[in-house]
């Protein structure tokens, strides 16, 4: 299941800036625990997919999962050995652009035991430091 848009508006985009702090999914929304980034980075596709099966597998058919993020940005490169210029090369991979506070994924239907664990599974899928959350109820 490779995640990547359907359709965008443009076929390439540019680098982009890493400032501030994320804009939405701060705090856990539909699970009960979830997993918090602490730095800015770029998650890849392939990396989103490899922390959803390191989750399922872990949980053998039990619990929920829901995905926080999406690959939106296409990340171009150019072909190995070709010189400089000509242009902006292939989209090579899609990447989802997080900042400081983002949930990326939750969990819910499992013991707190068994959710740490799994998504301790699923950090080390990153290139990023996360931590363990809970939900906190809104009075």
């Amino acid at each position: 299941m490779a995640l990547i848009p359907k359709r965008t508006k443009f076929r390439k985009r540019m680098k982009g800036q890493f400032r501030g702090l994320t804009k939405g999914a701060q705090f856990v929304h539909f699970g009960e625990f979830g997993m918090q980034v602490l730095e800015r980075g770029w998650i890849t596709n392939q990396q989103i997919e490899a922390c959803r099966v390191a989750i399922n597998r872990y949980f053998q058919r039990r619990g929920k999962v829901w995905i926080r993020i999406f690959p939106d940005k296409p990340v171009t490169k150019k072909p190995a050995e070709v010189r400089m210029g000509k242009g902006k090369g292939a989209v090579d991979h899609w990447v989802a652009v997080v900042r400081p506070g983002r949930v990326l994924f939750e969990v819910a239907n499992v013991p707190r035991e068994m959710a740490q664990n799994a998504l301790r599974r699923a950090a080390a899928k990153l290139g990023l430091k996360t931590r363990f959350v809970e939900r906190v109820e809104q009075v």
